[in-house]
């Protein structure tokens, strides 16, 4: 098999007919290859061809295909229960259930099958490659491929070789993917690979703002939406994905660290799951969906327009658009280049971007009452903002907070007093285990940026955001969290440590 090219007539066989494997057929085939797709079941076949027909079909219908197109995929596509069938392949990717010892039987049984030159794929999401690698006579051309779902609208795919996969091999599976219009990464075979082991802290997080009653789910779920970039909040998509698969991957995932702290799955997760709250799949997960999608989030109510007396720091850091939007509506702000970087002074009022500390603590330290904004990715376009004030702080002081940000033309929200808030404390949680996947060599920055963003669908990747936020301003966040919550978990990766430290972004 070429390593820098992929002919069309190479053939191509997928082992399982679920929604997963035909998905991956569809993506072969639609690329131009014959593709055989077995099944020990019977049932499982005739499935998984009335499925491939109904996803081209849609393909059709959204004009990805013409009828003609579609009728040519599918004469591609040969459905089989005879493994022998899949002899002439020189590609052959496993998508069968998640089971250890299933996989290494199969790839035994392929081992007898196939041409010495075929390259034996699995799409597993989270078992170790060396592992399933270990029975086979060639460990070297066993390799990850693993597709996100649904594979023929998803375009990561994760190249992730174990520790006898052949270089060689690795990219041709690579080369594959990118001819079948999607975006490979290489990945080093670890718990999780990329997107499982990175994705963690969005789901932990919030979870663990759920259980601590910072605020409301719909909430926290609007705030990363809007202010993050985020397509769904982690409460929405764990209800998508359902509690129990996420559950899982959680557990699975801190097991195979060892218990590492940064990995500790949600206990309420687990509840969920225990009493089969599984999401829209049980019609009740976070959300009760049997009277439709949950209501939207209030802000709070419009407060009268008042004469603002605004002093700034001349360094906003990734809050420096906040000036020019107060600026378009008319009103002045006076720089000071002695006050603390990301802080508004509003009347007396200390407005600050949060770092990891308590609004309550900043404001014992300060002597003034104290709001903290949380971060957001883009201040001009975001429509909302979120407020934390310190318990010192007077209804008047929270009014004068609200309103500067009412004037800009944000929905202001206030949530309980949090350590890094919403926005802020999932980021450098996401940008901190990005961190120390490129420690471990899992993959090169870009390839961690690219992965999340083509495989969960994240804005812009971890690392990069934490270049725009500043990495000095991540690894003092992280401090004051490890401080302010006295929690391991939240220690500063050390690749964020001696970044921070030689001036130098993530990327």
């Amino acid at each position: 098999m070429p390593v820098n090219g992929v002919p069309h007539d190479t053939i191509v066989a997928i082992v399982g007919a679920g929604a997963m494997g035909v998905g991956i057929a569809q993506v072969a085939a639609t690329a131009g290859h014959l593709v055989y797709v077995f099944d020990i079941s019977a049932e499982a076949i005739q499935a998984g061809d009335k499925r491939l027909q109904g996803a081209l079909s849609v393909a059709v219908e959204k004009g990805k295909l013409s009828k003609p197109e579609r009728l040519e995929v599918l004469s591609r596509v040969i459905f089989t229960h005879e493994i022998e069938d899949l002899k002439p392949a020189k590609l052959i990717i496993e998508a069968i259930a998640e089971n250890l010892d299933a996989k290494r039987a199969l790839f035994q049984r392929l081992d007898e099958l196939a041409d010495r030159e075929t390259i034996l794929a699995t799409n597993t999401s989270s078992i170790s490659i060396s592992e399933i690698a270990a029975g086979s006579k060639h460990p070297e051309r066993v390799v990850g491929m693993h597709f996100f779902n649904p594979a023929q609208a998803m375009k990561l795919v994760e190249v992730v070789s174990g520790l006898a996969t052949s270089s060689a091999v690795a990219s041709s599976v690579f080369k594959f993917a990118e001819q079948w219009r999607k975006k490979p990464v290489l990945v080093r075979s670890v718990p999780g690979f990329i997107v499982n082991r990175v994705a963690r802290p969005f789901y932990a997080e919030a979870f663990r703002m759920l259980e601590e009653g910072v605020t409301s789910p719909v909430l926290i779920d609007h705030v990363l939406k809007c202010c993050a970039g985020f397509r769904m909040g982690p409460f929405e998509l764990t209800d998508l994905i359902g509690h129990d698969v996420n559950a899982a991957v959680s557990a699975s995932v801190f097991d195979r660290y060892h218990h590492e702290v940064r990995f500790l799955p949600s206990i309420i997760q687990e509840e969920y799951v225990a009493i089969g709250r599984l999401g829209r799949k049980s019609g009740i997960g976070v959300y009760n969906y049997t009277n439709g999608v949950p209501a939207p989030a209030e802000p709070e109510h419009k407060r009268p327009k008042r004469t603002l007396h605004i002093r700034a720091s001349d360094k906003m850091g990734p809050a420096h658009d906040l000036l020019a939007e107060i600026a378009n509506v008319g009103v002045s702000v006076e720089i000071d280049p002695a006050m603390a970087h990301g802080v508004l002074n509003c009347d007396d009022v200390e407005i600050a971007l949060t770092d990891g500390r308590l609004a309550t603590e900043r404001s014992n330290h300060s002597g003034k009452s104290v709001v903290l904004y949380d971060l957001a990715l883009n201040y001009k376009t975001s429509p909302v903002i979120a407020l934390a004030p310190g318990d010192q702080a007077s209804d008047g002081d929270i009014d004068i907070a609200v309103s500067l940000f009412q004037i800009i033309g944000k929905d202001v929200f206030i949530i309980d007093d949090y350590p890094g808030m919403i926005v802020m404390r999932i980021m450098v949680m996401l940008a901190n285990v990005a961190a120390d996947a490129v420690r471990d060599c899992v993959a090169i920055p870009s390839e961690i940026d690219n992965a999340m963003r083509y495989g969960a669908n994240y804005p812009i990747g971890p690392l990069e955001w934490g270049d725009l936020v500043g990495v000095s301003r991540v690894f003092e966040t992280l401090c004051n969290l490890t401080q302010t919550i006295g929690e391991p978990r939240y220690g500063p990766s050390q690749y964020i440590r001696r970044r921070a430290c030689a001036g130098r972004p993530l990327q």
